[in-house]
């Protein structure tokens, strides 16, 4: 990547970055497309499906997804927002920032989106299934929202102990480093 792009890498929870709502993207420019290919490398490395600007350190309205399967393309969603949500569907969600949580999530079943593409041209889909949770997870994202803060009450205390292990096992590493 050049100078103009940060060094990306993958932000794990307790990260401050991921509860800030954040920033529109006022121009698609070369860097921003830099950064958003680097964000693929890193989802495909972690083996995720999505992943949003905050969970690699920058706070833009940026998400890329790839559900990986053949008739799927990929995705670049600069300044997405959802414009019209139907049905609703709960299924088990975890998340690359947030290791070894799952849960299980109520979402939207179809989702209509309004984004702009890595062309800059501005678009707008109807989604539905995985394609509609990914997007809505990442939007989350986008928004400051973790997908720990959606969990059915039934896992609530499950997922908020392993969210406390994962601040301490951070604040354990972070002390080992200052030595």
């Amino acid at each position: 990547m050049g100078k103009d792009t940060p060094k990306l890498s993958l932000v794990v929870y307790p990260a401050s970055i991921l509860r800030k709502q954040a920033t529109i993207v006022k121009t698609v420019d070369g860097p921003l497309i830099k950064a958003a290919d680097a964000m693929f490398s890193i989802m495909y490395e972690n083996h995720g499906v999505g992943l949003a600007a905050p969970q690699v350190g920058m706070s833009k309205r940026v998400l890329v997804i790839d559900l990986r399967q053949d008739d799927q393309p990929i995705y670049v969603m600069i300044n997405p927002r959802i414009t019209k949500r139907e049905g609703e569907t709960e299924a088990e969600e975890g998340c690359l920032s947030l290791p070894e949580v799952f849960g299980q999530v109520k979402r939207a079943e179809r989702v209509e989106v309004a984004y702009v593409d890595r062309e800059g041209e501005e678009r707008t889909l109807l989604a539905e299934g995985l394609l509609a949770r990914a997007i809505q997870h990442e939007i989350d994202h986008l928004n400051g929202v973790l997908f720990a803060d959606r969990v059915a009450e039934a896992q609530k205390k499950l997922v908020d102990q392993k969210l406390r292990e994962l601040a301490e096992s951070a604040k354990q590493k972070s002390k080992e480093h200052a030595r």
